[in-house]
């Protein structure tokens, strides 16, 4: 996939370019789609391992929430996104608002929460569970809402420009969810450039 840019093969020139039979992907792997949807999990987790290599301290800890927040401000998902969206698309879209987040894209954010999840519970084995769950959910289910968003506002390039707007939608969502929707005085700017 990384060398020909494009998620367009098949199982035997995977076998044969892994050098094992078509067996063996399979024994790994029930599809093509299986497989790409695995690549793109694996660039996304890459802000769980930066969790996860942060040593767990008691002392000044933050708590879970600004934890996870604080991952993903320093996390790159940007160059991420933009890959997985050049390799699943072929290029970005030439018109951003007819632009929409591809499933396996959107799939890939689905197991990001599964992990996330099981490394917040390892990091905070005194917490709910459910809890646990209903916070992670809704910060990866709302990244995969941001993706689909800043796909469409920057047609999934990586610029300083599509950066930004990423900062802002990630800004607005992590706003949601620590506030939750009260009455207030809302910026339709702040929730979509």
């Amino acid at each position: 996939m990384h060398d020909r840019q494009t998620t367009d093969f098949t199982v035997d020139e995977l076998a044969q370019r892994a050098e094992v039979s078509r067996r063996t992907v399979f024994n790994h792997f029930g599809s093509v789609r299986d497989i790409v949807s695995e690549v793109c999990s694996d660039v996304l987790s890459a802000a769980v391992e930066r969790l996860i290599a942060v040593p767990v301290s008691d002392v000044g800890r933050p708590g879970m929430f600004e934890e996870i927040a604080e991952t993903f401000r320093t996390a790159d998902l940007v160059a991420p996104m933009a890959y997985l969206t050049r390799l699943l698309g072929n290029g970005p879209i030439p018109l951003p608002a007819q632009a929409s987040a591809h499933p396996i894209a959107l799939r890939a954010f689905t197991e990001l929460s599964e992990r996330l999840s099981a490394a917040m519970l390892t990091r905070y084995p005194e917490a709910d569970r459910l809890s646990v769950h209903l916070l992670v959910g809704a910060l990866t289910s709302g990244l995969g809402v941001l993706y689909h968003h800043w796909h469409c506002a920057t047609g999934a390039v990586d610029t300083s420009e599509s950066r930004r707007i990423w900062a802002e939608l990630l800004d607005a969502l992590l706003e949601k969810v620590r506030s939750g929707y009260v009455p207030g005085p809302a910026s339709p700017h702040s929730l979509h450039p």
